[in-house]
């Protein structure tokens, strides 16, 4: 009798622990979308852009973010109001922040406000994984990992000119390993562009995957990549 219980205390034991291990190694969301944009395609709209106060930003892809989302499509906001942005806990990473992740909406700014609603929006709902620091410093990893500039250039697609969204895809696929999807936007003339990529992330922030689900946006077959 006495065997029995301590038997069934055990087990008690090992599912709570097995419950606790369970909670803990779950990020609470499924996948990262890290999103680049073209600041060529951001500044040619109706809309324009304004130039960061350390200047123009060199022509590449610039990081939008770095999203937690789940596998239905949804996608935790602003999860940890006591978690808010805090610039000194990336000091160490502000110069390449101001080259890699730079603010292009108006008016002029030194990214601060940017990465503050990046944070605060969606970095918080990754704290389980990633703190503020780590956060950002993921993003510039996946940043520099990808090289889309690069990978297209590598297939011969510069800017200045139009190119089947195909051949787009299918050099950042041969470049990055991954598929990607792309967003566009349009010109002053109502033309399509080139505008942003999303690729995805494992929730470690780390490794490049196939999307679990896509992006609801659609370009057509042919979309300009502007100069910037």
């Amino acid at each position: 009798m006495r065997n029995s219980k301590y038997t069934s205390v055990l087990i008690q034991l090992l599912a709570l622990q097995s419950l606790a291990a369970v909670v803990f190694c779950d990020p609470g969301f499924d996948f990262f979308y890290f999103v680049q944009d073209w600041p060529g395609s951001y500044c040619d709209s109706s809309e324009g852009c304004c130039y960061p106060t350390t200047g123009k930003p060199a022509s590449d892809f610039g990081i939008h973010g770095l999203w937690p989302n789940y596998n239905s499509g949804s996608y935790p906001s602003n999860c940890d109001p006591n978690n808010p942005f805090d610039p000194s806990q990336i000091q160490d990473l502000l110069s390449e922040m101001q080259a890699e992740w730079p603010s292009l909406s108006c008016p002029s700014s030194d990214g601060i406000k940017f990465w503050t609603h990046e944070w605060n929006k969606h970095g918080t709902c990754s704290e389980s994984v990633l703190d503020e620091h780590d956060y950002f410093a993921a993003g510039l990893a996946l940043k520099n990992q990808t090289n889309l500039l690069g990978a297209l250039a590598n297939a011969g697609i510069t800017p200045g000119n139009s190119y089947d969204l195909s051949t787009i895809t299918a050099a950042i696929q041969q470049g990055t390993g991954v598929g990607a999807y792309i967003q566009c936007n349009q010109d002053e003339n109502g033309n399509s562009q080139l505008y942003q990529v999303y690729m995805c992330v494992d929730t470690t922030g780390k490794n490049l995957i196939e999307c679990p689900v896509s992006p609801n946006y659609q370009c057509p077959s042919s979309i300009a990549f502007p100069s910037f």
